[in-house]
Formats: structure tokens, C-alpha cells, sequence
């Protein structure tokens, strides 16, 4: 299923799209070079947002889930994808151990564990799936609505490793953000592999951190393609912790979001662009979804600001924010705002979908409850795009293009992941 793009598919986004196929040969070598010297992370799924003059990635999820959404036609990229990202890591593997969420017993997130078994079983490995959730204290299976059925068995740690019931893993596969912070179950493991590593977590991660080190890739590749890196990044400021219960704290955090929209209108008027530009604030050190406010004007701020985190008596939690240059979503499938999820794992993009809710807004966060999901098979454009083809004419193209910035969202993890591994040595 293609989107419908309601702007017309010209201006910026064209001639981005003709620059990209252009210089694809130059695109894939310098892919090929930054992978000799930086390590991707083991698997992401990158936001985009297609405003039809501005394609960007918005967020980077280091422990995706949602991989059931991959149609049949992409689980053999993501098999072979597996399989080089376990050769890197850990060659003479042979058993593999999926540590899920917590909260784990949604039929969704079940099925979403159910598609990542079968990837690395294809890839050549055994695969269980051992829970640190104290709810889970005995081996429990539960059926599937697609006939499958998936196991979930309580971890257990022996001598310093981590593993199931007569199962001793040498890899371990975090799906599970430990947002909560890092059990010491997962702590100081002796000769196992987890992927991603614990620095990977919310408990380390901002995203001023990622967007920063994307700037940083966004602004060689634009050099390197002879374009303005704007169009391919979401503005950002990071704010610290904001003192919301003040009006010293209030006009302060105000007069931060009005310098950041004068900046985005001076872009606008640039590019001759109409829309009304706008920002959104998030939780700079956790996951998304109501953690995400979208602010035109700073008029009803404190009205607006208690959707972040106040509570029933109306004061505010501390919370460190970021400020991010909003993008809207021009596309459509079946009349509901959409935006194309890409997935990647080791360095290559194995598939992605379409994330699209009906109720929410082309300015709004589609990663909310009432959202769904439309698979996309994006092996074709991803693999074999289409020069001489007019711009905005070509789906695999457009994909081509979505993978390219998913690849560079990528790319700023594995520089986000080196600038916090605890254990890497530092030359300042």
C-alpha cells in the first residue's frame, strides 16, 4: 500500500529525493566507510516524518518493538541481517535468550516477541524467552490469535550468567527499555553478550544526546550531497530540568520556546513555506508517547504543561525536557494521518510500516492508543531504487529515500552509544 501525499510532491522533498538518487553510488560508499570505523546498534526502528518539504527522524528506538508488523516478504532481510549481527558479536553462538518487557502479557507485544523468536531461530539459533518480571515465577505459555503459541520462563542467575531452566545462553537480547531503571539481575554479567548494552536504557539515554550526535551525521551527509542539512533534521534544544511550578520557571522555559519558534519561522520564510511552525516538548529521558506536548505559542503554557507529568494535586514532577522543532506528517492511508516506522538491524534496513491513527492530527503524536499499523514492504525500495524515474512519482524511490534517513538516525546511535559507554576509554 502506497500513502497518499496530500501536499504536492514538489519543491524541497523532489529535489532532495533527485540529489539522493544522484549520488547513491557516493551515499552507499560513505554508509560503507562510517560501518568501518562505528559499530551499529543491534537493532532500531527510526520515526519519520514526511512534511513534503522536510524529511526527518523524530525518534530512535533502541529496543524496538512492533517487528510482528513486517510482512512475510521482509523476514528474509531480517534473517540475514540477524545472522551478520550475531557473527560480528558472538560467532559460534548457538543459544540465544529474549528478555522481554515487564509488563509483557499484551497480545500485540506477544506477538511482537513470537516474529523475533522465528527471525533468530532462521538465523540459527535456539531461542527462549526468559522474563525478569517478578510476576513471572514459573515456566507460563500463552496461545496466540495466530496459532502460535510463545513461552515466557523466569531468568535465573548462576555464577554470573543469566539464563532459563537448562538453557545457558552466550548472547542475551534486551527488549526491554529498563526504564525503571537497571536490575542487578542483568549487572556484571561474565563472558555473555547483551544487546544492546545497559547503556543503551533509559536510565542512561537522552535524546538531546541522539539528536545532537544527528546533527552532527546530518550535517556531513548534507555537505556531502550538496544540500541544506535542515531538511533532513529536526531542530532541538536541550532544556535541563524545568522548574514548572514557578512563574520564574514558566517565563523561562516561555522565552526558550519563543527564540526556538523564531528560528524555525526564519527557515520557513526561507523555503517560502505557509505552515503555521510549531514545537514539541518531551521528556528528554524517557520513551514518547503522553510524554509529548505540541506548543504553536506559549499563550495557556501552564494550562498546556500539565499534560507532562502533573498529578492530581496539580504540581509538577522535575523533569529534564527537550525542545524539538515539530514536523508534520503529510501522508495518508485510508484517510488516517500516517508515518513511516523504519526498521533496521545490524547496519542494514530489513522492512518498516506505517503507524497512522484516524483521531490525531498532522501536528500530533501518532504513537498514542488508538494507533495501527499498515505493513509496508520496504525491501523494494530499500534495495532497488529507480534513477531517471521524475521525483514523487516512485514509491521505491520515496522508500529508498526513508531508508537513507533511517540509516543516518542509525548511524547517530552508534556515535550517541560510543560518547556513553561507560567502559570506552576517553582521550580528553
Amino acid at each position: 500500500m502506497v500513502p497518499h501525499l496530500i501536499t504536492a510532491l514538489t519543491g524541497p522533498i523532489n529535489e532532495l529525493e533527485q540529489r539522493v538518487l544522484d549520488t547513491m553510488p557516493a551515499i552507499e560508499r560513505w554508509f560503507r566507510l562510517e560501518w568501518m570505523e562505528h559499530t551499529p546498534p543491534f537493532y532500531t526502528a527510526v520515526d519519520v516524518r514526511n512534511a513534503g518539504f522536510k524529511l526527518a527522524p523524530v525518534d530512535t528506538n533502541f529496543f524496538p518493538a512492533g517487528w510482528n508488523n513486517l510482512t512475510p516478504q521482509m523476514l528474509p532481510l531480517a534473517v540475514q541481517a540477524a545472522q551478520a549481527a550475531i557473527e560480528k558479536t558472538c560467532p559460534e553462538a548457538r543459544n540465544l535468550l529474549i528478555v522481554p518487557e515487564n509488563n509483557s502479557r499484551g497480545t500485540y507485544y506477544l506477538m511482537n516477541l513470537a516474529q523475533l523468536r522465528s527471525i533468530f531461530n532462521m538465523a540459527g539459533l535456539n531461542v527462549r524467552i526468559g522474563s525478569i518480571s517478578p510476576d513471572i515465577k514459573k515456566s507460563t505459555t500463552i496461545e496466540l490469535p495466530d496459532g502460535e503459541s510463545i513461552t515466557l520462563e523466569p531468568v535465573v542467575r548462576t555464577r554470573g550468567r543469566i539464563g532459563v531452566k537448562d538453557f545457558d545462553p552466550c548472547t542475551i537480547l534486551l527488549n526491554n527499555d529498563l526504564r525503571n531503571g537497571v536490575p542487578g539481575i542483568l549487572e556484571d554479567l561474565h563472558e555473555q553478550y547483551l544487546l544492546p548494552p545497559l547503556h543503551a536504557s533509559w536510565t542512561t539515554r537522552r535524546k538531546s544526546m541522539h539528536f545532537q550526535c544527528y546533527e552532527e551525521v546530518a550535517k556531513r551527509f548534507g555537505k556531502l550531497i550538496g544540500v541544506d542539512h535542515w531538511l533532513i533534521t529536526p531542530m532541538f534544544e536541550k532544556y535541563g530540568v524545568a522548574d514548572l511550578q514557578t512563574p520564574e520557571g514558566l517565563a523561562a522555559l516561555a522565552a526558550r520556546i519563543d527564540g526556538m519558534l523564531t528560528k524555525v519561522k526564519k527557515k520557513y520564510k526561507e523555503y517560502g513555506i505557509k505552515e503555521r511552525p510549531f514545537l514539541v516538548i518531551k521528556a528528554d529521558n524517557r520513551t514518547s508517547g503522553n510524554t509529548i506536548l505540541t506548543v504553536r505559542d506559549t499563550k495557556d503554557l501552564e494550562t498546556k504543561l500539565r499534560t507532562l507529568g502533573a498529578g492530581a494535586d496539580s504540581t509538577f514532577a522535575p523533569l529534564e525536557l527537550i525542545l524539538q522543532e515539530g514536523v508534520l506528517t503529510n501522508e495518508r492511508v485510508n484517510d488516517a494521518v500516517a508515518e513511516p516506522v523504519v526498521y533496521l538491524m545490524d547496519r542494514y534496513v530489513v522492512g518498516g510500516f506505517y503507524r497512522m491513527h484516524a483521531e490525531r492530527g498532522v501536528d500530533e503524536n501518532l504513537s498514542a492508543p488508538g494507533s495501527s499499523y499498515v505493513p509496508l514492504a520496504f525491501a523494494e525500495g530499500t534495495q532497488l531504487p529507480q534513477p531517471g524515474v521524475r521525483p514523487g512519482a516512485s514509491a521505491p524511490n520515496r522508500f529508498y529515500m526513508y531508508g537513507v534517513i533511517g540509516r543516518l538516525a542509525m548511524l547517530a546511535a552508534s556515535y550517541e552509544l560510543e560518547a556513553t559507554d561507560p567502559e570506552a576509554e576517553r582521550y580528553d
